[in-house]
C-alpha cells in the first residue's frame, strides 16, 4: 500500500507546487518545496522523539501539527506546511519518508534527469566517472544524476540502475551464468 499512497499524495503536491508562479530568476517552486521535503526528513530522520510523536497512533493529530507548526513556522513555505498537516489530518504521516522520495521523483522526471546509482568493484577515478556520466547521459538521452558506491563482492565491472533499468556488467554476474551454464550441459 506504500507506493500507491506515496504516488498518490507526492503527484498532488507536485501538480500544486508546479502550479504556483515564480518571478524570474527566483528558485522554482518545485525545487522549493523539494528543498523543503528533504529538510522535514532529515529532521524528522535525526529525531528519535519527533519520530515517536509523529508515528504514535494514539497522539491526537492536534498535537502533531501543533509540534510541527512550532519545529517548523517560518523555516518552510505554506505549501509544505500545508502539505504535512494534511498528512497529519488523514493519518498518513508513517508515508512521509515514501512521499519525498516520490516527489523527488516526479520533480527530476518534469527537469528531464534520471536518477541512476552506479556501484563498482573498485573506487572509480574522476576520469571514469566522467567517461560513465557522458556515457549514461547518451544512452538516456537526458540529464543523468550518479551516485556511485563501492562493493568489493562484485569481484570486478560495474552495475547501473537507471530508473527502472539495470545493466549488470560485473564478474560475479558473469560467473554466476557460467555457473548455470554448466549445470545445465552436465
Amino acid at each position: 500500500m506504500r507506493g500507491p499512497v506515496a504516488g498518490r499524495y507526492a503527484s498532488a503536491l507536485y501538480e500544486l507546487a508546479s502550479e504556483e508562479k515564480v518571478l524570474p530568476k527566483q528558485k522554482s517552486k518545485v525545487d522549493k518545496v523539494e528543498e523543503e521535503l528533504k529538510a522535514v526528513r532529515q529532521v524528522i530522520e535525526e529525531n528519535d522523539n519527533l519520530q515517536n510523536l509523529l508515528y504514535h497512533p494514539q497522539i491526537t493529530s492536534t498535537a502533531k501539527k501543533e509540534t510541527l507548526d512550532k519545529l517548523f513556522k517560518g523555516r518552510i513555505s505554506n505549501v509544505t506546511g500545508n502539505f504535512l498537516a494534511l498528512l497529519v489530518d488523514r493519518r498518513r504521516e508513517m508515508y512521509f519518508p515514501d512521499i519525498v522520495d516520490e516527489y523527488i521523483a516526479l520533480a527530476n522526471a518534469g527537469r528531464n534527469i534520471v536518477e541512476t546509482q552506479v556501484v563498482s568493484a573498485v573506487e572509480l577515478n574522476d576520469k571514469e566517472k566522467d567517461g560513465l556520466r557522458k556515457i549514461l547521459g547518451t544512452l538516456a538521452g537526458q540529464k543523468v544524476q550518479i551516485s556511485f558506491a563501492v562493493d568489493p563482492s562484485l569481484i570486478g565491472g560495474v552495475v547501473v540502475r537507471m530508473g527502472d533499468k539495470i545493466i549488470d556488467g560485473s564478474v560475479k554476474t558473469r560467473l554466476a551464468s557460467m555457473k548455470e551454464s554448466l549445470k545445465a550441459i552436465s
